[in-house]
């Protein structure tokens, strides 16, 4: 996986929002509880640690945290909380890094798996959580489910989130199951900033069939952390894998 120019410096210092957004309570404290039953007392793995939005939290809470993370900026901005010693970090592709040990869960958030743009990216990167875990681990991830019923026929962009100082829409390219979010904010009065974020797009399905190529079977299937039901309106997926135990 080549390192998307998103993650990059500027992108890592404004990245946290205590509090709000996908750092508030009420968003982040289902994902750390559910972290800490599935962890079942052992050790996690998170792929794609970031700025440890998740990983802080949920060290804090006892479990102890080992990370990977691509992006050189974010993971300096992780260590402005943590130092090494407390979330050990591997600097790699979370599709093909090892981290040293064996873990009880592995853990992907917030659609970052879309981040991997080609379907061989995402298999290896079921392959490598199988790799990292122990007998009878698990592998949970949560995925956005694509707005394609939205598109419009003959039209390939949808509008996601539109206030006052924020337009954010996605593009599709549905041949190639791609799509570019396109974030506009207003940081001064006239100074728009865009950033834009590249992914592949794929379905609780296709998750299903990359877990059986690396050898893991489902457990559960929910709409979110809190274990409410996927249903055909559900914005999002949380799928856990258990490695065989034998």
């Amino acid at each position: 996986m080549g390192l998307d120019e998103t993650w990059n410096a500027e992108t890592a210092s404004r990245y946290d929002t205590p509090g709000v957004g996908m750092f508030a309570p009420e968003v982040l404290d289902p994902v750390v509880d559910r972290l800490v039953e599935l962890a079942d007392g052992g050790a996690a793995l998170e792929f794609a640690i970031g700025t440890g939005r998740v990983a802080v939290p949920l060290a804090a809470r006892g479990v102890p945290v080992t990370g990977i993370e691509l992006s050189e900026p974010m993971l300096a901005q992780l260590r402005t909380k943590v130092d090494d010693a407390t979330i050990p970090v591997v600097l790699g592709d979370m599709a093909t890094a090892t981290a040293p040990g064996e873990f009880s869960l592995v853990y992907l958030v917030f659609n970052t798996i879309s981040n991997l743009l080609t379907q061989a990216e995402q298999v290896q990167c079921f392959r490598n959580a199988a790799r990292h875990l122990r007998p009878g681990g698990r592998f949970v991830l949560e995925l956005g489910i694509p707005d394609l019923r939205k598109l419009p026929p003959g039209q390939d962009a949808v509008v996601f989130d539109h206030r006052e100082g924020y337009a954010g829409f996605d593009t599709y390219d549905t041949v190639n199951q791609r799509l570019t979010s396109h974030h506009y904010t207003e940081v001064a009065p006239g100074d728009i900033r865009l950033v834009r974020s590249h992914h592949r797009y794929l379905w609780p399905a296709e998750l299903d069939l990359m877990a059986q190529l690396a050898t893991l079977t489902l457990d559960s299937r929910h709409a979110d952390w809190t274990g409410s039901p996927l249903t055909p309106h559900s914005p999002s997926a949380v799928s856990t894998y258990r490695k065989p135990t034998s």
